[in-house]
């Protein structure tokens, strides 16, 4: 099941990706898609926050992944953007964090997409263009899990954001 929601800001993003955060239990794996500059990483600071993590996350793109384990679950970011398939990442323990007991957030998520598990959230951040321009500001953010995950989610974030979810 999926629902789309429409964000007009960096700030909006953050806090779409905290009202994620509070619904996530451990082991969740989120697979964020979107074009560079979309927002995955502003997301993954608001799912962050949610987790009482009080480091600011950064974009691991040339790490891979940075862990921020002082909130109430660990938080596993990992950015593939610089990966071409999942064989890359299995021999330096990968699967013992994604498969792990913390939450996992994954940039560029397409690049690992047959590995992922049928309950990873989906969440792919599109950039809409006006007049031929893309926006500065504006995502439309799909997200896609369970039935019950996505259900559950969409009556807390018209509640949270009061935005509008189809």
């Amino acid at each position: 099941m999926e629902t789309e929601i429409v964000v007009h800001s960096s700030d909006e993003t953050a806090a779409l990706g905290e009202v994620i955060g509070k619904s996530l239990k451990p082991g969740s794996i989120i697979a964020l898609r979107g074009d560079l500059g979309a927002g995955k990483t502003v997301l993954v600071k608001g799912i962050a926050r949610a987790l009482g993590i009080e480091e600011d996350p950064v974009s691991p793109t040339f790490v891979i992944m940075n862990a921020y384990e002082e909130g109430t679950m660990p938080l596993y970011h990992f950015d593939l953007y610089r990966i071409s398939g999942a064989d890359e990442l299995y021999g330096i323990g990968f699967e013992e964090f994604l498969f792990g007991e913390g939450i996992s957030a994954v940039e560029w998520a397409e690049r690992i997409e047959d590995d992922l598990p049928d309950y990873t959230i989906d969440v792919e951040i599109a950039i809409p263009e006006t007049g031929g321009e893309a926006s500065e500001t504006t995502r439309n953010i799909r997200i896609k899990g369970t039935r019950e995950w996505v259900l559950s989610f969409r009556n807390t974030a018209e509640r949270a954001l009061q935005t509008s979810t189809k």
